[in-house]
């Protein structure tokens, strides 16, 4: 092949890639500009890193970072739930596909929708509170949304009822691509259910579910700032119980004003997320490498 034959498929897409470049590339390289500046409207004086030392030595942007890090609770459960569910659809029981269907609907609403739902429905009026008094579990009947203590946690439910449905689709998805000729071989072996998806099935999805993590990963620490804005009435509340680095982030650039802080917390935050993105191309390597 020759060097023109070689460089033509390039050739196609880099006007595309140009523009991504400029979008993006420009955006992060003034980000990256803005926290080491004092910045006033467009432009400021040159601080160094000042900006990083303020954020660093603030108690909110740790509390910040700590809820984010609670927030990681939830993916060990979204990944049972998933790997059960998606395990259950695998058998084709009746109404399977219908089932699918069902499940994955959260996962295509968009999210202020579904946290403006769920956020009256855990109201301590709501329908929630209301079922567990009539059930005469009033015991249970807690101010979901109002309480410093809990409001973390229903927010925690939210995102792990949302986001399972991902890896729900994905689970299925790897399943249904496999080879069931193993699968029929320890049915007959007289293997149970259980026995075929620890041994047989779960191994051979090993791919699909580090993909899902570091994806759930790289989520709750940088992609939740849809359910906290809504669920938290917009501030992080009550107090600053359900406080994230994004929202931290909003109130920085928004509401005082303060670009530079704004900018240096979200260096940060991407700096994170490439490391995560790193560590997803390193674990599908080792995957790939393993299948050869």
């Amino acid at each position: 092949m020759t060097l023109p034959q070689r460089i033509t498929p390039y050739l196609y897409v880099a006007p595309l890639i140009g523009l991504l470049a400029f979008v993006f590339g420009y955006s992060i390289v003034s980000m990256v500009e803005f926290s080491f500046k004092m910045v006033r409207g467009i432009d400021g004086p040159w601080i160094g890193l000042r900006n990083y030392r303020l954020v660093l030595g603030q108690p909110l942007f740790w509390e910040s970072v700590g809820h984010n890090l609670l927030l990681l609770l939830a993916i060990p459960v979204m990944v049972a739930i998933a790997l059960v569910i998606s395990l259950l659809l695998y058998e084709r029981l009746r109404g399977w596909k219908l089932v699918r269907t069902v499940i994955f609907i959260p996962y295509i609403l968009a999210i202020p929708i579904v946290a403006v739902v769920l956020k009256q429905m855990f109201q301590f009026s709501g329908p929630v509170n209301e079922v567990l008094r009539w059930l005469s579990l009033d015991f249970m009947a807690l101010d979901w949304i109002g309480s410093g203590d809990v409001a973390l946690w229903t927010v925690m439910a939210l995102i792990i009822w949302r986001e399972s449905a991902l890896g729900i689709i994905l689970f299925l998805s790897r399943l249904l691509s496999l080879d069931e000729a193993l699968t029929e071989v320890a049915r007959l072996d007289g293997a149970n259910w259980w026995k075929r998806a620890w041994y047989v099935l779960i191994p051979q999805m090993r791919g699909v579910i580090e993909f899902y993590v570091v994806i759930s990963i790289i989520t709750m620490l940088s992609a939740v700032f849809a359910y906290v804005y809504i669920m938290g009435g917009g501030r992080g509340g009550p107090g600053t119980s359900t406080m994230v680095v994004e929202l931290y982030i909003y109130n920085a650039l928004v509401r005082t004003s303060l670009p530079g802080i704004a900018a240096a917390v979200s260096v940060m935050l991407f700096a994170v997320s490439l490391l995560l993105i790193w560590v997803l191309f390193a674990l599908r390597r080792r995957t790939d490498d393993a299948g050869t």
